[in-house]
Formats: structure tokens, C-alpha cells, sequence
């Protein structure tokens, strides 16, 4: 479905995290086996008018390369404050780190809004 803005203005939010980093005291996703799954939950530099577009994706992988590379990335729980940039991997898959950029476009407050009560 397309996400249509009315007439008010439409802000651009952009960031990078850090969902995880395992390598050096051997974490589950670094050492581990099975399904596994981390979270970062991102905060927004200023809140949306309305739950935003996000747009996520990884900027650095830190992985073991003796193994598939298995792996799923996706924003979960959007607000106009926030969301969860959510990571998985499973099977035998070792990931010493990721980190993530992100984009969010939506409608943002104008100061001549009404505040209705």
C-alpha cells in the first residue's frame, strides 16, 4: 500500500546502530547455534506527526565465513518515536556484529498546527 502524505511537511530522519556486538566476550550470536535474535530500538531525532516509512539496512557485517551466511533484517514496532531494528540468524551461522543505517520519512508537526484539546 502506498503511504500518502496530506499537506503538511514531510520530515527525513536518518541514523546509524549498532544492534549488536559479540566478538569479544563470545555471545550467542558469535558462538551460538539455533535460532538466535538481537535488538536495537532506535529512537527518532524528533517525533513524526504519523508512524513513519522506515527504510533499514545493514553497513557493517562482522561474520565467521566457515559457515552460511543466514540472516534477516527488519524494522518492527514503528511509532512516530521510534522502532526496533530487529536481527536473526539461525542454524550454524556465527555473526560477531552488525551494525545498521536507517531512514524515516513521514509527516512531521508545522508550527501553525492546532493543538485541539
Amino acid at each position: 500500500m502506498m503511504k500518502k502524505f496530506l499537506t503538511h511537511p514531510i520530515g527525513i530522519d536518518q541514523g546509524e546502530a549498532v544492534v549488536f556486538s559479540e566478538f569479544a566476550d563470545g555471545g550467542d550470536m558469535s558462538i551460538g547455534e539455533g535460532p538466535r535474535e538481537r535488538r536495537a530500538t532506535i529512537r527518532f531525532n524528533e517525533v513524526f506527526r504519523s508512524v513513519p516509512v522506515v527504510q533499514i539496512s545493514v553497513s557493517l557485517w562482522d561474520v565467521d565465513t566457515s559457515s552460511a551466511l543466514r540472516a534477516e533484517l527488519f524494522a518492527d514496532n514503528i511509532t512516530p518515536k521510534g522502532f526496533d531494528a530487529v536481527f536473526r540468524t539461525w542454524s550454524d551461522t556465527r555473526i560477531a556484529r552488525i551494525r545498521v543505517t536507517w531512514t524515516a520519512t513521514g509527516e512531521v508537526s508545522h508550527p501553525d498546527d492546532w493543538e485541539i484539546s
